[in-house]
Formats: structure tokens, sequence, C-alpha cells
């Protein structure tokens, strides 16, 4: 049975976050520094999200069995947070078995990933205190092609209102 280490784990939630957006039909940027919180940049239609990426194979589960809890540093928390943001912060969770020789099955014709994400909005929470503030991740909140709809669709309602179809109309 093989352990991850940390930068195994970076990578594969970076993969995971590329492949769903590919699907999505977004477009990646990655940071070669996340000095502003950020791993990545997504980008579809001119709407931008921007995405601290984690990965975890021992995920905290609360009381009610299907939402995640993570801790996350107040530093990044305030950084992906602040109202002045042009782009909404997320943070997104991948969770992976414990042994790292079963997150990838190949063979000739296929790469399976044995993974799952989720996410949670961070942008416009208020201000935490300490050094780790704890953020839910419900199941609802699946980090698929349609939460990436909806982090989207949140990004262009932010800049633009409820009537963010007027740019069709023109």
């Amino acid at each position: 049975m093989g352990h991850p280490a940390t930068w195994q784990q970076e990578q594969i939630s970076l993969a995971y976050m590329s492949a769903v957006a590919t699907r999505a039909g977004a477009t990646v940027a990655s940071w070669n520094v996340d000095k502003d919180g950020v791993d990545a940049t997504l980008k579809r239609d001119h709407q931008l999200v921007e995405l601290q990426m984690k990965c975890t194979s021992e995920p905290q589960i609360l009381a009610d069995g299907t939402t995640y809890a993570f801790d996350l540093d107040i530093p990044t928390y305030n950084k992906l947070r602040g109202p002045r943001r042009t782009a909404p912060g997320y943070l997104g969770l991948v969770v992976v078995p414990r042994d790292i020789e079963t997150w990838l099955e190949h063979d000739a014709e296929a790469l399976l990933m044995r993974c799952h994400g989720r996410y949670a909005q961070i942008q416009d929470l208020p201000a935490a205190a300490g050094k780790t503030t704890r953020i839910h991740l419900p199941s609802p909140q699946r980090f698929d092609s349609y939460g990436l709809d909806v982090m989207f669709d949140f990004a262009d309602q932010r800049l633009f209102g409820s009537n963010a179809s007027l740019g069709e109309a023109i």
C-alpha cells in the first residue's frame, strides 16, 4: 500500500480540476505561485472563477454523514473571500483513496480516476479569526460539470446582476 506525499495529492487535485473543466468547456490557467490563494483560474464564455485546490484521503465528515469539512488556513480564506475580487473565489476538495496505487486505473482504452470532488464558495463569506476556519462542503456541491455551471453562473450574476442575458441581446 503506497502512501501519497503532499505533492502527489496536490497534483491529482489539479488533474481532477483540469479534467472536469475540460469536460465543462472551460480553459484552465494555472499559477506557478499561489500567493493570492489561487491555484488556477477557470475561464468559460468570458467568465472567470478562481480555485484553491486541496486533496485528502481522510475526509472529515460531519454528523449528517454527507457533508465534508475542511480546515482552511485564514490567509487563504481571506484571499478567496475578498469583496474586491474580480473573479469569485472557491475551495475545491478532491477526495482520493488512501492507497495511491488505487488512484488511477488504466488499460489500453481508458484511464479511470478513482476520486471525487466538492466545492465551496468562499467569495463574500464573513471574516474569521484564528489560524483556520472550517469550510463545509455539502454533497450537492459536487465538483463536476454542473458544479462548474453553478460557479460560472454566480460569476456572471455577481458582475452583471440578474439581467445577465443583456449581453446576448446586443
